[in-house]
């Protein structure tokens, strides 16, 4: 190609910064252009001062900025750099919720540490702000300090002018001028905008427009009145101002127009109904492909975790769960991050695990006292662990994506519940939810407040029906002829059989009939199962099974020993055949192989193996553990045929059968025999029928002795699943946990409870009519000049009015059956339209009812019935309650009802009401209808009245054409005795309230009662009403405290005084100052840091018996012996004697003395639970055996020491090694070398054999 030639010469790129060597010239070579005279310039002493305070202060500089690479998040590829601020600079675990904060320490990684602070949990935006905002407050006032710092150092002129410069340039010409004084201000307050619009949830600013002196009731204490007055207050009362109305920000996710019943602020439910026809399109390339066609509610929620969503998918019993939780794994696994697979149960972790590994490469498992894998893609632990996590900031909660939360509906465990509201308060907003549950009726409101406390939008994906229909059988058979006697009593379309009920009812009652015949009344009568009927009962049962090919079948007892006796009585049934039993046999062995001789002998396992060999087996929490895993994995390989089972197989281990049985339909509670609950009864018959295999589940009903009630059966078997209730509450561990993060307090974990979801829904509401009540009662002109007198009985008369409303549901189930009949003379009232008069009960609605929930009386009315107070000769005095207080209608509704309430103690006589004749002569009357709560008071006197009579003939006399007719001499003779009492009430005698009601001994009660009498008593008595200052200046009072109460209220409610648990917040936090955990400012003291590494269960205890050095001089197998009462749970135990073992029986004198005190402390703080309760949780009944254990005793050896089963000794001194680990690492923190080393030694000595054994669905 031709050159083209140069047009322009090579200049180069223009010098920006002087070279470094013509300045050392210019320096150097010309030192007539220094300014060696300007001496005030060039040498000046600048003496600093000296803000010693400084030093305790914190200065935050700017954030350093650093280039960070962007990449597409589903390939990793490098699209570009960004630069972003550095702001954990400095943060780390000890200091820092962020998740940008420095990584802890290594061996850290995995469960933390409780001296890290945990991460920033989700839906804390308001606390977060309030933080934030402060920061930046605090930012501010360093810029200004270091200005003005500058200034003196440096010359003002040097802003303009840089040195060497002859010249400048101003900048202040470019600044722009603030429009407006609002608009400058609202640059630098960055709460102006809180203090105008909002309330901050909890903290509720103080009301100037009134003033008066606080309130002398305790408005924590008057549930009651709160919720009447909550109950006032009218919704539709701000429809005049929705301009003022703030509503919470809530993501509007879905497009599409849903019903009102399908979608809540923060969950909405998926229509699964129809067939997902997009499925394909929505996700074209899945993250893991399925050998089966997906159900819709699989494929609905696939697609929503595919939008990184979050869901709640709530399915009937195998309907297929699991795959949306595998999908989100394989999702994980996809974007290189983690999941977190959570179960209730460690058996059930265990299990998934297995069930995973088969799926996929990277899993881990992490329980008490093993850990494989920690590093893997998705790790499975309990719902204790993960909240353990979460408090000790561990660093795996940086890389997680998902949490899965299998049997989320064990949060109804009235024990455990608690740790998962505790872990989905606690979840950063990173990290995306997958719920799991069985079908549960309040499904939307649950997810509505998980959505709600973590500001997520909740997919709500039900399924419609059992993938598996179940069928309901009643079986009257006893073996022989009578072994095929089942009769179907549900079928799969859910219809109850009548017909099938009765053919039972018959066939049982006659075959009972022929047993009377042959044997006689008195072996008919006495109905009871020996051994060999029992036995031929369930052969007879099995034989009908077998036949019908309805094997395998699980039979639910509600006894351990039942079940054991149960297949001791099958031994005789053989259900395998000659190659099972091989095969059997065969993995028996290998799976017992690992155990040591001794143990290979045991008399349990030895049983177990003959049983199993016949394919019966036995699954309950008495059973070794590796026992329970054989006859699991022989289950699933259906080779156990019969399994008698506790109800907690149901609850946890997903091994479905052809058939369920139940061996009765009633179990004990802890306090009683009663009936299954329909939950109950569903979960555990949701394990018939393996989808796949079976068309229909069976569930057959053993009717051994009687056949269940009609309305019994129908109620447990079509009755609803059990809804979603919260057991929250508060333990040590979390309060400590949570005091020693400033950032975060107790309460706002608590107002995130499900046991609040309730109140936080009416917390804008409440925020909006207290701006609306402040704002108007601002515009009043008040007379604070009240008569105190007036206000001294305002007040005394709303404390009775509460406390009687308090004794009202007492009263109403404790009346007596001869006060509320027909005849009693009764003071009533219904107000606004009638104030208290006497009146005569005509009959109880429902009839003979007791108590009832309404009552008809006759009273006398009059033509001032209904008329405003004003009418009735009160002066208002200004206070113009219809024009000023327009628009606070909440103070208004209602606002005769409780004027009228507080006249009734006005007067000194019982009823302040004088009828009058009509012109026809006879007294106006009315029969009304009254709640129980408007009878006030019962009369000793009772007449004669013909109920049906007086109520016939009063409305025949309604009637136009027969309104004029004179009423019969039964009703004027009821009229005229009215009339009489009404004249003369002063002679009416009335029943005392404790008189009222059946005995009772809870002294309380009877002691609020009295107190309630006599506060009656001296309020009528002191006859404020005759007093000239009444009538003219009462309702101005009235109203005037009226809105001071609805204010308070309205307060209390935005506190967290009103939260439930407040109350017992206050008490621990009062025992824990007590015993030194905190000091008075609530910070956490050496005692608390070690109770933080206790886990949950009884932290108090352990600390305290650590910090008293218990175990200073006790030998390591002492130790274990006295920490095992701290984990055995068995109650009915009865505690060995130790009288050869004299050290260990003292230190559990000590440790009992050592609980007597934290239990009486807890007493002394307001805790309701008794200090010698408090000490009978802590039980030595396997001590003796722990302490042989310890020592090196086989297992066969401490088995003849007890008569608990080997189960629960396995389980007992496993959670007893958990518990010395963390005794262990509190010696860590206390600085206790020797106590460290003893714990060690401890664990060692009772770590071996059998109880622990490697879990087989690790190996």
């Amino acid at each position: 190609m031709e050159e083209i030639p140069k047009v322009f010469p090579d200049l180069g790129l223009p010098q920006v910064v002087p070279v470094v060597q013509d300045l050392l010239d210019e320096y150097t070579k010309k030192p007539e252009n220094l300014p060696i005279h300007a001496l005030d310039k060039n040498l000046r002493h600048i003496r600093p001062s000296r803000n010693f305070d400084s030093l305790f202060t914190f200065h935050s500089r700017s954030f350093p900025l650093v280039q960070r690479v962007k990449r597409e998040p589903a390939t990793g590829r490098l699209v570009g750099y960004e630069e972003v601020e550095v702001s954990s600079l400095g943060e780390t675990a000890k200091n820092s919720l962020s998740l940008t904060r420095a990584p802890g320490a290594k061996d850290e990684g995995l469960k933390g540490s409780s001296t890290n602070f945990p991460f920033w949990p989700g839906g804390f935006d308001e606390e977060k702000e309030i933080l934030q905002s402060a920061n930046k407050i605090e930012a501010l006032k360093i810029n200004e300090d270091e200005a003005e710092l500058f200034s003196k150092l440096f010359e003002k002129d040097l802003l303009v002018v840089p040195p060497t410069f002859n010249n400048g340039m101003s900048l202040a010409s470019m600044q722009k001028e603030p429009k407006n004084d609002s608009e400058n201000n609202a640059s630098v307050d960055v709460f102006a905008e809180d203090r105008k619009d909002g309330l901050d949830f909890w903290k509720v600013r103080e009301s100037t427009n009134l003033e008066y002196q606080p309130s002398q009731a305790k408005l924590a204490k008057q549930g009651s009145q709160a919720k009447h007055l909550l109950n006032e207050i009218s919704d539709d009362v701000f429809s005049g101002h929705e301009e003022e109305r703030k509503v919470a920000p809530v993501l509007k996710i879905s497009k599409t127009p849903l019903s009102a019943h399908s979608v809540m602020p923060w969950a909405e439910l998926i229509d699964v109904s129809k067939p997902m026809a997009d499925f394909r399109e929505k996700v074209p390339d899945m993250a893991y492909t399925y050998p089966f066609e997906l159900d819709t509610f699989q494929k609905h929620a696939i697609a929503k975790l595919e939008e990184h969503e979050n869901v709640f998918v709530a399915a009937h019993t195998s309907a297929g769960k699991t795959v949306v939780a595998e999908y989100a794994i394989a999702l994980s696994v996809q974007h290189m991050t983690r999941t977190i697979y959570t179960s209730p149960i460690k058996a059930l972790s265990n299990q998934k695990f297995r069930d995973f590994k088969n799926t996929f490469e990277s899993v881990g498992l992490v329980t008490g006292d093993v850990q494989i894998n920690p590093s893997a893609s998705v790790l499975i632990m309990t719902t204790e662990i993960l909240r353990s996590m979460l408090y000790n900031g561990s660093d795996v909660i940086r890389d997680l994506e998902w949490v899965v939360f299998d049997e989320i509906h064990y949060l109804n465990n009235e024990e455990r519940g608690h740790v998962w509201e505790e872990v989905l308060i606690m979840l950063p907003p990173h990290v995306s939810i997958i719920m799991l549950s069985a079908t549960v009726p309040n499904a939307m409101q649950f997810a509505n407040w998980v959505g709600e406390i973590k500001k997520k939008k909740i997919y709500v994906i039900s399924t419609l029906k059992r993938p598996v229909p179940l069928e309901h059988y009643l079986y009257t058979g006893s073996g022989g002829k009578s072994k095929d006697e089942v009769f179907l009593v549900l079928d799969s379309e859910g219809n109850f059989s009548k017909k099938g009920y009765d053919d039972a009812k018959e066939a049982k009652l006659s075959r009972m009939s022929k047993h009377q015949q042959s044997f006689g009344a008195r072996g008919g009568h006495r109905n009871t199962f020996n051994e060999n009927s029992e036995k031929t009962t369930y052969i007879g049962l099995v034989n009908h099974l077998q036949k019908n090919e309805n094997l395998p079948v699980v039979i639910f007892t509600f006894s351990r020993n039942r079940c054991d006796q149960y297949a001791q009585l099958m031994s005789s049934v053989d259900l395998c055949t000659g190659q099972q039993k091989a095969e059997i046999h065969g993995f028996f062995m290998k799976s017992i192989s690992r155990l040591k001789g001794s143990d290979r002998d045991l008399p349990q396992v030895r049983a177990f193996h003959e049983m199993l060999k016949n394919g019966i087996g036995v699954h309950h929490s008495g059973i070794l553990p590796i026992l329970k895993e054989v006859v699991e994995m022989l289950f699933q390989k259906n080779l156990v045929k019969l399994l008698f089972a506790t109800e907690t197989f149901a609850m946890g281990v997903n091994m479905p059968a052809r058939t369920v049985v139940f061996d009765s339909i009633r179990k004990h509670d802890g306090t009683g025999f009663r009936t299954l609950l329909p939950a109950e009864y569903i979960q555990m018959a949701g394990r018939a029928g393996r989808r796949g295999l079976d068309t229909t589940g069976t569930v057959i009903i053993l009717c051994k002795q009687n056949i269940p009630e009609i309305t019994e059966l129908t109620n447990m078997m079509t009755g609803k699943a059990a809804k979603l209730e919260s057991q929250f509450r508060l333990t040590y561990s979390m309060i400590l946990n949570l005091l020693r993060v400033e950032s975060l307090t107790v309460e706002d974990v608590m107002k995130r409870s499900f046991l609040e979801a309730t109140a936080r829904m009416k917390v804008d509401s409440l925020k909006e009519k207290l701006h609306v009540v402040q704002k108007r009662v601002g515009e009043l002109e008040w007379n604070h000049t009240f008569d105190e007198y007036l206000k001294n009985f305002y007040n005394d008369a709303k404390n009775c009015i509460s406390v009687r409303e308090t004794l009202i549901p007492f009263l109403k189930n404790h009346t007596r059956n001869d006060m509320l009949v027909p005849g009693r003379i009764v003071v009533v009232e219904q107000l606004p339209k009638y104030n208290a008069r006497f009146g005569v009960i005509l009959d109880t609605i429902p009839q003979k009812s007791n108590p009832p929930n309404r009552l008809k009386v006759l009273i006398l009315t009059s033509e001032s019935d209904g008329k405003s107070f004003q009418a009735q000769g009160f002066e208002d005095n200004g206070a113009i309650i219809d024009e000023q207080l327009k628009g606070v209608e909440e103070i208004n509704q209602n606002f005769d009802v409780h004027f009228g309430q507080m006249l009734y103690f006005s007067y000194t006589d019982l009823v302040n009401f004088k009828p009058e004749l009509n012109d026809i002569g006879y007294y106006p009357h009315s029969v009304i209808e009254v709640e129980y709560q408007q009878v006030l008071e019962l009369c000793s006197k009772q007449i004669r009245v013909d109920s049906d009579t007086i109520i016939n003939n009063i409305k025949c006399r309604e009637q136009s054409r027969f309104a004029s007719n004179l009423p019969p001499p039964n009703v004027k003779k009821a009229l005229e005795d009215l009339a009489d009492m009404n004249f003369s009430p002063q002679d009416v005698t009335l029943i005392p309230a404790n008189q009222r009601v059946v005995a009772t001994r809870d002294m309380n009660l009877i002691l609020e009662l009295q107190r309630f009498e006599e506060s009656k008593i001296l309020l009528k008595h002191n006859n404020i009403s005759s007093k000239e200052i009444f009538k003219t200046k009462f309702l101005e009072v009235f109203s005037f405290m009226k809105v001071k109460d609805t204010l308070e209220m309205l307060e209390y409610l935005l506190s967290p005084r009103s939260l439930r648990l407040h109350e017992d917040y206050q008490s621990r936090i009062q025992v824990l100052r007590k015993l030194g955990y905190i000091d008075s400012d609530n910070l956490v003291q050496m005692k608390g840091r070690v109770a933080c590494e206790m886990g949950n269960q009884n932290e108090l205890m352990v600390t305290e018996m650590v910090l008293n050095n218990m175990f200073a001089t006790a030998p390591p197998a002492e130790v274990a012996a006295i920490l095992s009462c701290l984990v055995f749970e068995a109650k009915k135990v009865e505690e060995p004697k130790l009288d050869d073992e004299p050290d260990l029986k003292r230190r559990v004198e000590e440790v009992k003395n050592l609980a007597r005190g934290i239990g009486i402390a807890q007493v002394e703080c307001g805790i309701k639970e008794p200090a010698e309760q408090y000490v009978e949780q802590f039980r030595f009944g396997l001590a003796e055996v722990v302490h042989e254990w310890a020592k090196g005793k086989s297992f066969c050896d401490i088995m003849k020491l007890t008569d608990v089963q080997e189960g629960l000794i396995v389980r007992t001194i496993q959670r007893l090694d958990e518990m010395i680990r963390d005794v262990k690492d509190a010696a860590r923190i206390i600085g206790d070398p020797s106590l460290k080393k003893k714990m060690e030694e401890s664990s060692e000595s009772i770590k071996r054999d059998i109880v622990f054994a490697a879990s087989l669905y690790t190996q």
